[in-house]
């Protein structure tokens, strides 16, 4: 007959299953510290014996990574994604600053469309809260805020899509962002027209997921991401033409 005897699972099994699943979910991220041990075998209530054989094996899998004195950490994984000499290449060819916004345009409005659909009640609360708080950093003019909760605002959304897979990869890119490889989200803020219009950009995005037009959600994230593209568009042109007229003062100073 085709059965096996069921085996009852490990303590430390179901541990390790049960971490593994909030690092894939997204739940939990790379970097953030893990309660202390006493903590967190109460909260599984599990004994420290297998909590420590599970966080042994998550660190063998390079999930987890044990810091002396510090605890235990949720792995950058993301690090791995782009390897360094690939990084410094993005970072001094132009072409992949475009590139990198049309893969954005393409699987951020797919993964609008998608979490327009799925999304739970839970998840459109954060949305909502992030954009709040987004408004109100906007009234404050602080431009800094504005582009960490930019940040926030877009993962929210892909979270909301509950693809595991474009979690992942959208989360790596954003990492890429904020080490400002790309382009510097802060002196997008910084201009007065541009803030007001990103802001009414990210509403758009905000009242489509909540009332939960795919169609809708989609197209305002092209367009939002249309936006950006060509604000950096009309910056390299800037950036350009300064060093021409560079040239052309230092020639002149020359001639003088």
């Amino acid at each position: 007959m085709p059965f096996r005897r069921i085996e009852p699972e490990r303590v430390s099994s179901s541990i390790t299953r049960q971490i593994e699943n909030l690092i894939l979910r997204g739940v939990l991220r790379p970097g953030e510290r893990l309660p202390s041990e006493r903590d967190l075998a109460a909260e599984l209530d599990v004994s420290r014996p297998s909590l420590r054989e599970a966080l042994a094996e998550l660190e063998s899998s390079g999930l987890v990574e044990t810091r002396p004195g510090a605890g235990a950490f949720v792995a950058d994984v993301l690090g791995s994604a782009f390897a360094p000499p690939l990084v410094r290449l993005f970072s001094t060819h132009r072409e992949a600053l475009f590139d990198y916004l049309a893969f954005r345009r393409d699987l951020e409005g797919m993964a609008a469309e998608r979490a327009a659909r799925e999304a739970s009640d839970t998840d459109i609360d954060v949305i909502r809260a992030i954009f709040a708080k987004m408004e109100a950093a906007h009234e404050k003019r602080s431009s800094k805020e504005e582009a960490e909760l930019d940040v926030d605002f877009h993962m929210a959304i892909i979270e909301a899509s509950h693809n595991v897979v474009m979690v992942h990869m959208l989360r790596s890119m954003f990492e890429l962002l904020k080490e400002g490889v790309f382009y510097n989200r802060q002196t997008l803020f910084n201009l007065r027209t541009t803030r007001r219009d990103l802001l009414e950009q990210h509403r758009a995005i905000h009242d489509a997921m909540v009332a939960r037009d795919p169609a809708e959600a989609r197209a305002a994230v092209e367009a939002h991401l249309g936006f950006i593209e060509r604000a950096m568009t009309d910056q390299v042109r800037q950036n350009q033409n300064e060093e021409v007229a560079k040239l052309r003062f230092e020639h002149e100073q020359r001639r003088a």
